[in-house]
């Protein structure tokens, strides 16, 4: 129980269906640097879940993972920006949280599932296998963030409001007087709340002054080939290249450009910024993406594409992207590295469409019609 309104539903409907229900709540962070105030302050959380505990007469637990989450979920973070790369701390902690320590936490309590307030939908085939489904409501459907889950995490899943739509499960609260019943959905990384990224991770990252550098629009595709650039103009400065993402418009503080600038590469070892001006420019956008062998995860073991071959799947890049037409190979490719040819082993997706914003870090996931089967972290 988050003390969201969709977890205090998902309980009520399973102590509807008959089930032993137990309210366990979780305090993943309590650190406030970089936060915003007001934002998803867990102490506030943990009341809400309780009274809606004692409002279904179920038994409530209390279970501090704050220690497991910075080793497993921020510390990744920090690792990851500090890469040039930008993580999903949401996805990792499912993975790594929800779905590990927490359901492990919950099994010593007695429990046979971990229910949340997901909208997503898990089915077993007759053959045994785990079926992870996209939400019912294409507005609030999550099973992107749960895209790193094993069948044996699956096992244990329960998600009683997948097949439900939102304001469905808002009326049912309030014809239920759940004290969630009007409580805003939580935003931002995942048990943090919304945050201030560079104060954030300046905890850990120092900050360094570097060159913005504008990529003129006939120069994006050689940008995109080669990686990098050389030329381009110094428009401005930041202060670390790993503070800024692909796409990104905000923080940029450069005006008196013709159309608006965005980010459309970072190298952190350089410490350069690169962007170019409008919605555009060919350097945001890119038709293909790679991901290592090491970071291929198959949700449906079955369903993996073996090397040489490839399969037609529905893929987004992140969340709430609408699902995009794509064909995934299983490659092992020669890929020119300073002279030398380095043998590169994973999955290429190339779209049908270019795509905006392909970013190093994140997950692509890949759908066969309402099914997640198979996901794997972007590495270029």
């Amino acid at each position: 129980m988050s003390g969201g309104v969709d977890s205090s539903v998902a309980a009520w409907l399973l102590q509807q269906q008959g089930y032993e229900v137990v309210g366990l709540f979780m305090r993943n962070w309590h650190d406030t640097t970089g936060t915003l105030s007001g934002d998803c302050p867990w102490a506030d959380d943990q009341v809400f879940a309780e009274l809606v505990a004692k409002k279904l007469d179920i038994p409530f637990h209390f279970v501090d993972l704050s220690e497991q989450y910075r080793e497993r979920v921020v510390d990744y973070m920090f690792a990851q920006y500090e890469r040039g790369r930008t993580p999903n701390p949401d996805v990792l902690c499912n993975r790594e949280i929800k779905f590990d320590v927490f359901l492990k936490e919950a099994l010593k309590l007695g429990a046979d599932f971990v229910a949340t307030g997901h909208y997503c939908r898990v089915e077993q085939t007759p053959e045994g296998m785990f079926r992870l489904l996209a939400g019912v409501d294409g507005n609030k459907d999550q099973s992107y963030f749960l895209c790193q889950l094993s069948q044996q995490q699956l096992s244990r899943a329960m998600f009683p409001i997948g097949g439900m739509l939102k304001p469905e499960v808002r009326r049912i609260a309030e014809e239920q007087r759940l004290a969630t019943a009007k409580r805003k959905d939580s935003q931002g990384i995942c048990f943090v709340g919304k945050v201030d990224l560079p104060t954030f991770l300046q905890q850990k990252l120092a900050a360094r002054k570097g060159d913005i550098i504008e990529v003129p629009a006939q120069s994006g595709e050689d940008f995109l080939a080669v990686g990098g650039f050389s030329g381009g103009i110094k428009v401005g400065e930041h202060n670390g290249a790993h503070f800024y993402t692909i796409g990104q418009r905000k923080g940029l503080a450069i005006g008196g450009t013709p159309e608006p600038l965005f980010v459309i590469g970072t190298d952190v070892e350089r410490n350069v910024v690169y962007v170019g001006q409008g919605e555009t420019h060919p350097g945001l956008w890119r038709s293909e993406l790679f991901i290592d062998e090491g970071d291929l995860h198959w949700v449906r073991p079955d369903r993996e594409i073996q090397p040489g071959q490839s399969e037609r799947f529905l893929v987004r890049i992140r969340y709430r992207q609408p699902l995009q037409w794509a064909t995934l190979e299983r490659v092992e490719a020669g890929e020119a590295n300073g002279g030398d040819a380095k043998i590169r082993i994973g999955a290429r997706i190339i779209f049908d469409q270019p795509q905006r914003g392909i970013t190093p870090g994140q997950f692509a996931a890949w759908y066969d019609d309402d099914e997640l089967i198979g996901s794997g972290v972007i590495e270029s």
